[in-house]
């Protein structure tokens, strides 16, 4: 794994996975800030072969409106909705009310993405993906 082959795939997965939400506004950043945390984790490791089956899938949902599609959407919406209410304090004081703050520190909240990442994975697993 040379570092070359990094760059080529970090670009190759934006440049599809902006094609795939078709460059919408909210849709881009999280994207951006997704991809930018899986390539700047330690514990990641690069598969070539999870990464040209990704390519392949964000191809298919920028290409036509089918079920790769709706998946590429719903999955940068709930990943919106968590780090709208993980962001940063001033934007979390800014757009969620006090009782909205409050539930987030509930012991409940803490597991809500759970199930949500369970099927990511398994996703992953069945269709040799690396999505997050």
């Amino acid at each position: 794994m040379s570092n070359q082959e990094l760059v080529h795939a970090y670009r190759h997965l934006l440049r599809w996975s902006l094609r795939a939400v078709q460059f919408s506004k909210p849709a881009r950043f999280v994207v951006r800030d997704t991809l930018r945390a899986a390539f700047r984790d330690k514990n990641g490791t690069f598969e070539p072969s999870r990464v040209k089956s990704t390519l392949w899938f964000l191809e298919s949902a920028a290409t036509y409106v089918g079920v790769e599609h709706k998946i590429i959407k719903n999955l940068v919406h709930v990943r919106y909705i968590q780090n709208k209410s993980t962001g940063p304090w001033r934007i979390r004081a800014q757009t969620l009310s006090k009782s909205q703050q409050r539930a987030l520190k509930d012991p409940v909240y803490e597991k809500e993405y759970e199930h949500f990442d369970k099927t990511i994975a398994m996703l992953n697993d069945t269709m040799n993906l690396c999505l997050r």
